[in-house]
């Protein structure tokens, strides 16, 4: 009786891990998309490569406020299933500011 109940939590333990692994990359994500256009890369070069950082559908988008450069990433992390089917995904977003470089 007490099996299922202990499969159940460490499946809901894993799929948790799962999210914060998700929530750090899209960090990065973002991270590195505004680091990239910041220091002049073409927007739509480091949108994708941000979106290769990310989990797996990332979608990452690009704002230029005077000098800051914003960057702003987000993906959606599916439910366990399982057991745990009637968790729902979970959608983690990230958003990065860096100061444009100054060309020389």
């Amino acid at each position: 009786m007490v099996l299922p109940l202990l499969v159940a939590v460490t499946m809901g333990l894993v799929w948790l891990l799962s999210v914060g692994a998700a929530q750090v990359r899209v960090v990065d994500a973002a991270r590195e998309t505004a680091r990239a256009v910041a220091r002049g890369d073409d927007a739509g070069a480091a949108t994708s490569r941000g979106e290769r950082v990310g989990p797996d559908g990332t979608r990452v988008s690009v704002e230029r406020a005077g000098e800051q450069i914003v960057a702003t990433a987000v993906a959606h992390v599916a439910g366990p299933g399982g057991l745990l089917g009637w968790l729902p995904g979970v959608t983690v977003d990230a958003r990065a500011v860096a100061l444009a470089e100054e060309e020389s």
